[in-house]
């Protein structure tokens, strides 16, 4: 019945009660990213969910759109921010996700949805994140998140889609707030972002 009916109830009511209490944290960072990179405040991705069907995740962007010489973006470390790098530390960029959880796209909780770019790299096996609603936060995020290889990754997403429980939940939830407010594993070892799959 969880996996039916209540994982879905839940995302919906804590979305909406983590919104409302988070909504003026919302305004002031949506103002300050605003300022600091001229206009825009937040950054839209086509990610696969469920099935594997496109959406488009919302997040804070907590990096600017400078570009080098040739014209291509610089690396993350020359574009993000000071107020992004807050905010990405603080993990206050996955607030907007709580928009995707409402709208369905998401859930509280399940394998993090990555690049489109990446479908065609997966192994028939880690393809199975795929056949739940992907999440804020998850099992693979709070076992190492960026600070673990992809192929590490993979395996918690998978193991998390074939025994995940209201109260597996509850434990992730609990975990990830313990992760933020320790502000742990929030880089690779060699990028401020999770460096790029490349395939198995």
């Amino acid at each position: 019945m969880y996996k039916i009916l209540f994982k879905r109830i839940i995302d919906i009511v804590l979305s909406f009660c983590i919104l409302t209490v988070l909504s003026p944290l919302f305004l002031i960072v949506f103002i300050l990213l605003s300022i600091a990179n001229n206009g825009k405040a937040f950054f839209f991705q086509k990610r696969p969910g469920k099935n594997e069907k496109v959406f488009k995740i919302i997040k804070f962007k907590s990096m600017n759109d400078k570009k080098g010489a040739d014209g291509k973006l610089l690396s993350d470390e020359h574009r993000i921010t000071k107020v992004g790098q807050f905010v990405r530390k603080t993990s206050l960029d996955e607030i907007p996700q709580l928009l995707n959880v409402l709208k369905g796209d998401m859930s509280l909780i399940g394998p993090r949805p990555l690049l489109v770019s990446y479908l065609d790299l997966y192994s028939p096996e880690q393809k199975k994140r795929h056949q739940i609603r992907p999440g804020i936060t998850g099992w693979a995020q709070v076992n190492g998140r960026n600070a673990i290889s992809w192929q590490k990754k993979f395996e918690y997403d998978v193991w998390y889609v074939e025994n995940y429980s209201f109260m597996l939940d509850i434990k992730i939830f609990w975990l990830t707030l313990l992760k933020v407010l320790k502000r742990a594993d929030i880089s690779s070892s060699t990028s401020v972002t999770m460096d790029k799959f490349t395939g198995n």
